[in-house]
């Protein structure tokens, strides 16, 4: 049943995959909205991605110090980028407390249309003029 399971996309399956994962790597060279970085943080996957679109927008870099953050970005769109930012993970791994802060933190996170919906009806009062 498993092996049949990786043959086919199955979106029962997915979302175990992510919650069973404690790193997504998502190295992507352009990406305007990305829905698979929030679908890791729900699941208490910490994404790994590069800097740009949508990862940019929804992906924290995380401070090894206090645990703010909910990710790791880097920019760089090459192999020494990407160590860079795999190295800076798995440091984070390695601090038990720090890395259980960032989960919740990404887990914690409201990427919901209801939330999104409430943003855009205040920019578009603000820019009709009224507040």
């Amino acid at each position: 049943m498993f092996l049949s399971r990786l043959q086919r996309y199955d979106a029962n399956f997915a979302p175990l995959i992510y919650a069973g994962s404690d790193m997504f790597l998502m190295p992507s060279l352009y990406e305007p909205c990305g829905l698979n970085q929030m679908y890791s943080l729900k699941y208490g996957t910490v994404p790994i991605v590069r800097e740009t679109g949508g990862l940019a927008d929804s992906v924290e870099q995380a401070d090894g110090k206090t645990g703010a953050g909910t990710g790791v970005l880097f920019r760089d769109y090459d192999s020494t980028g990407l160590a860079w930012a795999m190295n800076r993970g798995m440091d984070l791994y390695e601090k038990p407390k720090i890395w259980r802060k960032i989960i919740r933190n990404g887990m914690t996170r409201d990427y919901s249309w209801e939330r999104q919906g409430a943003v855009y009806i205040d920019l578009y009062r603000r820019l009709g003029g009224q507040s």
